[in-house]
């Protein structure tokens, strides 16, 4: 294995761990502006508003996304195991 190889599948492993975390990340992104927002406009400042409404989305897109996530991690790993299986 070559340094060439070695950088393609650590891009790939990066670029995996963009796909997998960015939906996750977005969403909660996108809940916490809401919830900034309504605490904005009804200036209710409870703490728990702003943290459990997040876990609960997170918790949620990860379920509803949990089979995408699966399959572009089993496609990695058949990448890697097809790279080991050509070196031997």
């Amino acid at each position: 294995m070559n340094e060439d190889e070695i950088i393609n599948i650590t891009q790939d492993a990066l670029f995996l761990t963009l796909q997998i975390g960015a939906p996750v990340m977005i969403i909660g992104l996108i809940v916490g502006v809401i919830i900034a927002l309504f605490q904005a406009l009804t200036q209710i400042q409870e703490m728990t508003l702003s943290f459990v409404p997040k876990i609960i989305a997170i918790f949620f897109s990860i379920a509803l996304l949990f089979p995408t996530f699966a399959q572009l991690m089993v496609g990695f790993t058949e990448v890697i195991a097809d790279r080991i299986i050509n070196i031997g």
